[in-house]
């Protein structure tokens, strides 16, 4: 179970990753525009910037964001504060690092349980992007899978923590 986790994660922040590599080439696009645009005016002429930019962006960032959440909690990346632990004996830190699984698990959950309330009503008021007229609620989906899968790898390691002190 702990690999197709990991696997799951490992693959959402790949997706994330590429979601990010698209907000780039997508803002080098758009600047680049503008800079021609600037030049092109000299000229009588211009360059369009691209329509729906800010609607595009900030959408997919809200997205990709997320993703990379479980893959962060698989690998531990979280902060943790190692140093401060370590002039402890090891059961304190079995009972932290259990306990802050435990924590983390509660706010991924609750994170998700918030992100499918914003989608519901944010389907249900049929709210669209300013500029491109786009449905948010579909955007909502990869954060919620992303809550979701952070709170069963966090959850997961909630019991595989005593083995690996």
């Amino acid at each position: 179970m702990k690999n197709v986790l990991y696997k799951a994660a490992s693959w959402l922040a790949v997706a994330g990753g590429m979601l990010a590599l698209l907000i780039a080439i997508v803002t080098i696009v758009n600047v680049t525009a503008f800079g021609l645009d600037k030049i092109a005016r000299l000229f009588d002429a211009n360059v369009p910037a691209i329509i729906g930019y800010e609607d595009f962006v900030s959408m997919i960032v809200s997205s990709a964001a997320l993703m990379f959440f479980p893959y962060c909690q698989a690998h531990r990346g979280h902060v943790a504060v190692d140093v401060f632990i370590k002039m402890f004996p090891d059961w304190f830190a079995r009972i932290v690092d259990t306990l802050s699984a435990i924590l983390m698990t509660c706010l991924a959950l609750f994170l998700g349980y918030m992100m499918v309330n914003g989608l519901i009503e944010v389907r249900g008021d049929n709210t669209l992007s300013a500029i491109l007229g786009w449905q948010i609620w579909p955007f909502y989906v990869p954060g919620i899978i992303s809550m979701f899968l952070w709170a069963a790898i966090a959850g997961s390691q909630i019991f595989e923590r005593e083995a690996d002190v």
